[in-house]
């Protein structure tokens, strides 16, 4: 993606059904849970580079010893500081060679993160200051295990406002406003309910306290505190938690916006955020890794069972697309094919951006993430070559070796056009001067264009803003010299805004936003601008299920063609030599490539839940009122 946003966190949930002596002896490790938690993070790295956090539980400990811990770095190296310290009193013990080392007891009431449940969370910060109390896990403390709660997560609400007055009504005074802490104490109001229901239901049977403790430690239902907590949340989310006592869950959403997968066997519970994680850190084929269905919870209990439950009727699904487009790493081998197949989708619209001319056109990639795409696009490529090949060949009249030897030559050229450079410190303050720093984030491989007479296509993820395009990528291609440079996105125009987890929340932001207004002013349309706004005016203060989506009628005018040569026209910066175009991938072809990821609200303005309108409406608002605020 060449303009880089900020998006998905990443959650890492551990959780070992057998008793520590077991792992011990089955792989001589007495820190195995923390050993395999670093695996779950360090491979999730690309989902969180803001800030990291474990927390685990230590099950039946016994009064006066801690039973949860917890580590948070918002370092610019957090997965490795937080593990560093985890690490650090086992490594002490193994360094000077004592017993106990390997003394699973004194580990266990001695040294943190020697549990049995464990929460990872990796931070993207959408939007707010990247402190160290905005990470993840949170937890909201009491002096009775059960009702002790650690929660982290990957989502956003959009009606956290509404969620916060909820917690007033509920007769709490909450001092945050952050979905995070309205989620946790809305998470906590109800299991603060089911504790008091369960201690109410075994006084009156005249059992001591300590002896009621034991029963709500077995008897909590964590699926109805779920139940009543998440009934009015607007979003996109995946939420794990831990209680005190040693109750675990993960929540997804009910349309399946944010992913969640997971595996379970004798020895162990996992789940994680992409699916590629578990095979790796724990072997396992992709065939036994399941996904946390939509509305559905993952529920482990203290002693260890486990269950699906139903939590939230599930909706109609909507698998956020760009998660499969860019987010999650390419190793899933869904996610693979999936990408390779965008690539392959866009040949018909580059070889017509090129005239056909393979012979005289060089084909690249930008940024590295494209790569998957690429190798599509560059096998569709091969299979035309092919095709102009056999015709070329069955067309000749006097077969010779050398004719066909000149005909086989034919084939595409791909090369690695450009690599990214160390980030550049921007010194020096005034705009020009910072502009030119810029353009010297990649450098340029040269000698591999022929001046003046090669096209040059690049393809990226996507296209969201236009900036880095036009403030660096388009002049560092033009120095190379093509006769065109072709930019190719693998996915559909952006033009709407996320409010499920990605940074993409004005709609001022976006290139084909930008485009679509310029277009309407050019046009003498401006009148649609208008009425949107008073569309937008008149249903702001509607209940969200009310309102749809009047932004839409910004675009109909206009072919996605038509915008897509008004974005090429904008990110190409003056003085450029080489004509520049720019094609996205249709929504058709995105559906096609992605038959499962059916959430393409950004491109396409569908949104999944009504809290999505909203934002939209307020956006549009905000945009014509001239604040650069977010919209939720």
């Amino acid at each position: 993606m060449s303009d880089a946003i900020k998006h998905e966190c990443g959650i890492a949930f551990l959780r070992l059904r057998k008793p520590a002596e077991h792992y011990l002896s089955k792989h001589g490790n007495p820190v195995f849970g923390l050993q395999k938690m670093y695996l779950l993070m360090e491979k999730q790295h690309n989902r969180g580079q803001d800030g990291a956090g474990l927390a685990s539980v230590k099950l039946d400990m016994p009064p006066g010893k801690p039973y949860i811990d917890r580590q948070r770095s918002n370092s610019s190296t957090p997965i490795i500081d937080i593990f560093n310290n985890a690490f650090s009193p086992i490594k002490d013990l193994k360094n000077a060679a004592s017993p106990r080392y390997f003394d699973l007891g004194y580990l266990k009431e001695n040294t943190p993160f020697t549990g049995e449940v464990f929460l990872g969370h990796l931070r993207y910060g959408t939007f707010g200051k990247n402190e160290i109390k905005a990470v993840h896990p949170h937890i909201r403390y009491n002096n009775w295990k059960t009702r002790n709660l650690i929660l982290a997560g990957n989502f956003n609400l959009t009606n956290s406002e509404a969620l916060f007055n909820k917690l007033i009504q509920m007769g709490q005074h909450p001092v945050e406003t952050s979905d995070t802490i309205t989620i946790l104490e809305q998470i906590g109001y109800y299991l603060d309910e089911e504790n008091d229901k369960l201690y109410q239901k075994y006084k009156v049977e005249g059992l001591s306290r300590v002896e009621i403790s034991k029963h709500i430690a077995n008897e909590i239902d964590v699926k109805e505190v779920l139940r009543k907590a998440a009934a009015i949340w607007d979003g996109g989310y995946v939420l794990a938690g831990m209680i005190g006592h040693g109750d675990s869950f993960i929540l997804r959403d009910p349309s399946g916006i944010r992913p969640a997968f997971y595996y379970a066997d004798d020895d162990i519970v996992v789940a994680t955020s992409e699916r590629p994680v578990i095979q790796t850190a724990f072997n396992i084929s992709v065939e036994k890794i399941a996904e946390i269905p939509p509305g559905h919870a993952l529920i482990v209990k203290k002693d260890g069972t486990w269950s699906l439950e139903k939590i939230l009727e599930p909706k109609e699904e909507h698998y956020c697309s760009f998660e499969h487009i860019y987010f999650s790493r390419g190793t899933d081998s869904q996610i693979y094919r999936e990408r390779k197949k965008l690539g392959r989708l866009l040949v018909p619209q580059v070889l017509e951006a090129i005239d056909n001319d393979i012979e005289n056109s060089v084909f690249s990639y930008i940024p590295n993430t494209a790569i998957v795409a690429f190798m599509g696009l560059y096998a569709s490529l091969l299979d035309f070559t092919d095709k102009v090949k056999r015709e070329k060949i069955m067309s000749l009249s006097n077969p010779t070796p050398e004719a066909i030897d000149q005909i086989l030559a034919l084939h595409p050229r791909a090369e690695t056009v450009a690599v990214k450079d160390m980030k550049h410190r921007t010194f020096i303050t005034t705009d020009k001067e910072r502009d030119e720093l810029v353009t010297h984030i990649y450098d340029v491989t040269y000698g591999i264009v022929k001046s003046g007479i090669d096209n040059l296509v690049v393809i990226d993820d996507s296209i969201v803003r236009g900036t880095t395009l036009k403030q660096s990528i388009v002049k560092m291609l033009d120095r190379l010299e093509p006769k065109s440079i072709v930019i190719a996105s693998s996915a559909p125009q952006i033009r709407y805004p996320d409010c499920y987890g990605i940074d993409m929340a004005k709609l001022a932001d976006f290139i084909a936003f930008k485009a679509a207004i310029e277009l309407l002013h050019e046009t003498k349309q401006t009148n649609i601008i208008d009425e949107v706004y008073r569309l937008c005016k008149e249903q702001i203060n509607m209940p969200a299920e009310q309102m749809v989506n009047h932004v839409k009628k910004i675009y109909k005018p206009f072919s996605p063609t038509i915008i897509s040569d008004k974005i090429a026209e904008m990110v190409t910066p003056e003085g450029t030599r080489a004509s520049v175009s720019v094609i996205f991938q249709s929504i058709e072809n995105l559906h096609l490539a992605l038959p499962n990821n059916t959430g393409d609200w950004y491109f396409t303005g569908d949104y999944p839940t009504p809290g999505g309108n909203k934002v939209v409406t307020q956006s549009f608002i905000n945009f014509v009122e001239g604040r650069n605020e977010r919209a939720y």
